[in-house]
Formats: C-alpha cells, structure tokens, sequence
C-alpha cells in the first residue's frame, strides 16, 4: 500500500478516535474534576468567551504542535497528519456544536430533520440537566438518539434528586441557618 493511502487512512482515524476521547473527556473530566472550568459552558454566557473555551485552545494548541514538528521542525509525517485530523475533528465540533446549537457567531439554524436535528437534539437534552451529574450524550459527532437519550434522562433522575439532596444539606447549618 502506497504511504498516501496509509496517510489517509491515520487522517480518519484519528479524526474517529477524536469522537470517543471527546466522550471520554467530556463524561469523566470536564463533568468530573474539571468541572470547576466547564461549568462556564452549562450557564448562560454573559460575553463572546466562556472558561470552557479553553479546552478547545489547549486542543488546538496540541494540533498545532504536531503540525509544526511535521512540517517546519524535521519530524516525522505522521505528526502532521495526525495534527490534522484532531484539527480536522475540531473544526467540525465548532461548526456543530458553537455555529449550529449554541449559535455563537448568531447564525440560528433549527434543523427540521436528518443528522442535524439529531445532532442538535442530543445536545440539547446533555444541557437539559441542572448541574454535572445525570446528564446524556457527551459525544458529539455521533448523537445517540434523541428517544434513547430521553428514557436515559429519565433512569439517571433519582441520581439528579440524589445529588441536590446532598447539595441542600450543604447549604443549612444543624440549627437551619442557611449558609452563603
């Protein structure tokens, strides 16, 4: 096989690969431990920017690397191939998920069916949810559908319950002052 082919091929890849460790990150660590910065996005933006922008800039900051050492520093051609399908996944998380669902360079599009409305769906639905626990759909480019991610909703619910219980005990003290 020619190494164009191979090339194309680690391209696609990474591009797919980028789907589940955006499921991943997005599930495990900017819902767990790094909630302190995407929180930002799961309220309403009082500017052009929110926190949570910079995962995508320390994303793009990593794409940017590989495709330098690639091109300019000497490094192997894979780095800039695969520098540029992270690239290549980033841009189509942009125009999904900030241009068509959060409208963020006010262009407001509501899909009326196919991808794009499933699309939009399941991201409404993660964002249906108060809070970083119980919420659906943390990938991006492959929505889940919108009838699984509502019976989801709905299973995960005593979880949510659970989880404002434990935040309203936080907030009175024994003799039921509230705290600040």
């Amino acid at each position: 096989m020619s190494d164009w082919l191979i090339y194309i091929a680690l391209f696609f890849a990474v591009f797919f690969f980028m789907e589940g460790t955006a499921w991943f990150l997005h599930k495990y660590v900017m819902h767990g431990f790094l909630w302190v910065v995407h929180k930002s996005h799961h309220e309403p933006r009082t500017g052009a920017w929110e926190l949570n922008d910079a995962f995508g800039i320390f994303f793009a900051g990593i794409a940017i690397a590989l495709i330098a050492w690639g091109v300019q520093f000497g490094g192997p051609t894979w780095a800039w191939v695969v520098g540029a399908g992270v690239t290549a996944y980033g841009f189509v998380y942009f125009l999904a998920h900030d241009v068509l669902v959060h409208h963020r360079l006010g262009v407001n599009i509501h899909p009326k069916s196919g991808y794009l409305r499933r699309l939009y769906q399941a991201h409404r639905l993660h964002h249906a949810v108060d809070g970083k626990a119980g919420c659906v759909s943390f990938g991006f480019v492959f929505p889940p559908s919108p009838e699984r991610l509502k019976k989801k909703l709905q299973e995960l619910a005593p979880l949510r319950a659970a989880q404002r219980n434990k935040l309203d005990a936080k907030r009175f003290t024994p003799d039921g002052e509230t705290l600040h």
